[in-house]
């Protein structure tokens, strides 16, 4: 072997052993708020090492393509980057479609490079490869959809689906199956491409919105896999384990997530769930409830001692984090005691508003998880509520009939006084009217959360 040869190449093993440390490391940074921003930095500098250990090879033919390719990337990754907070879900499945298609064109092009001279595992794991990516990339698409309501949020469902969904799988893994034991049968390649295309689409339009977080992670999920046998296909083993990661992270943060809603992944990918319930919205909203003025509101906050607030999507929509921040300072001055309630589901992605109040710089000891905190409500002068629906729905505990019965929620009706920054009466994501709006210790607070949070500082003293 041509000495300069080996000693690149083992130049590049070093550098993509420091990558991998440095995805391990990401990872475990990233499980903690404290600690989440090196976790990003480490990822970046593992992905900009992998990058251009790849660079090194030897088996670079033309640096044209490869330089119109990084221009492009980045002319598009750029904008991506740079979206506003509520759109951080979308963008992120976003780059599950991309990500995705990536692995499907890579398998693509050595299915036809190598055919009809595939080895059997290689075969296996290619097929593998571009089923998971395939599905993966249209699912992906299809949930950015639904989160940028482009697509309905609804499911959207028809007779004998799940039937259909197995046929098509079945058919997709049956033709890989063949394809093992006859890679030169190029004709059939597409079919399977294809069809799992069309599986990822069949896949996630019957989820409804409330599913979201779990979709998302589980399409992480499945785009690490087909990473990781990509990475069998290209013989790299910084795409095994990274892949690897991924794919595991993802798979565990779903079942977080389902367990979070007290839901299997057969009810959450098959179980439609999301419908919104009209006709019982409408005979809800006829029931009255008690409304406040933010002179009012902040009247109840400066005579609190103890206050929970609890973010939710309606928080990100109007931006209103650091007018929270605001309400932080100004009521902890005043000497009251304020935390915030995490639910695991809160928002549209998984971690949703940690980011959110992380970037508002809220100490992360006050962002307090459901389970920690939920103990602490009977014992709470005031819950505020910023639009958050779903999971502080008290039907999840009480009404059998509910799609949510059984999902464990954050107990805010058992808190003294409860305050719901609301713009009106329509129900949350999941389409489910919330009864906990009703209730005599309700007071809702009807705007925009932005304003209306300002107001309340504003009338506390503060700017």
């Amino acid at each position: 072997m041509n000495p300069e040869f080996a000693g690149s190449q083992y130049v590049i093993e070093v550098i993509y052993l420091i990558a991998s440390a440095l995805f391990i490391l990401s990872l475990k940074w990233m499980s903690s708020p404290a600690t989440a921003r090196h976790g990003i930095l480490a990822g970046e500098i593992g992905m900009v090492l992998a990058i251009g250990g790849t660079l090194l090879r030897h088996g670079i033919i033309d640096w044209k393509w490869i330089i119109i390719a990084l221009v492009l990337g980045s002319g598009i990754g750029v904008p991506l980057g740079m979206v506003q907070m509520t759109a951080v879900p979308q963008r992120t499945a976003l780059s599950h479609a991309f990500g995705a298609l990536c692995v499907t064109l890579v398998g693509s092009a050595e299915f036809y490079l190598r055919s009809p001279d595939v080895p059997k595992f290689m075969m296996s794991v290619l097929s593998m490869e571009v089923i998971l990516g395939g599905l993966t990339f249209t699912g992906s698409l299809m949930a950015a959809g639904k989160l940028q309501e482009v697509l309905p949020q609804r499911p959207i469902t028809f007779k004998g689906q799940n039937l259909v969904n197995f046929l098509l799988f079945a058919a997709a893994v049956g033709s890989a199956v063949y394809l093992v034991q006859h890679p030169g049968a190029k004709e059939l390649f597409p079919f399977v491409v294809g069809i799992s295309l069309v599986i990822g689409v069949l896949l996630v339009i019957p989820i409804g919105g409330a599913d979201m977080p779990t979709v998302i992670s589980l399409l992480n999920s499945y785009a690490g896999l087909s990473a990781a046998a990509m990475g069998f296909v290209l013989n790299s083993k910084l795409l095994i384990i990274a892949g690897a990661l991924d794919g595991s992270s993802g798979f565990i943060l779903s079942v977080i997530m389902s367990k979070a809603m007290n839901r299997s992944f057969t009810n959450v990918l098959f179980g439609a769930f999301g419908q919104v319930q009209a006709s019982a919205a409408a005979g809800q909203e006829a029931k009255p409830v008690r409304s406040a003025t933010p002179e009012e509101a902040a009247a109840i906050l400066s005579a609190a001692n103890k206050v929970v607030v609890v973010p939710g999507y309606g928080m990100a929509v109007a931006q209103a984090q650091h007018k929270v921040r605001e309400l932080y300072d100004v009521l902890t001055k005043k000497g009251v005691d304020v935390r915030f309630a995490i639910h695991p589901v809160a928002g549209r992605m998984p971690g949703h508003m940690n980011v959110l109040l992380a970037e508002a710089d809220i100490p992360y000891d006050r962002l307090i998880e459901m389970d920690e905190i939920n103990g602490d409500f009977p014992q709470t002068d005031v819950a505020l509520i910023i639009g958050a629906n779903d999971v502080t729905n008290p039907a999840a505990r009480t009404d059998q009939a509910s799609p949510i019965f059984g999902m464990p929620i954050l107990d805010v009706d058992k808190a003294h006084t409860v305050m719901v920054i609301k713009r009106g009466m329509s129900p949350g994501f999941a389409g489910i009217d919330n009864p906990l709006y009703y209730l005599d210790r309700t007071l809702m607070l009807f705007g925009d959360a932005k304003q209306f949070v300002g107001g309340i500082v504003k009338e506390l003293g503060g700017h």
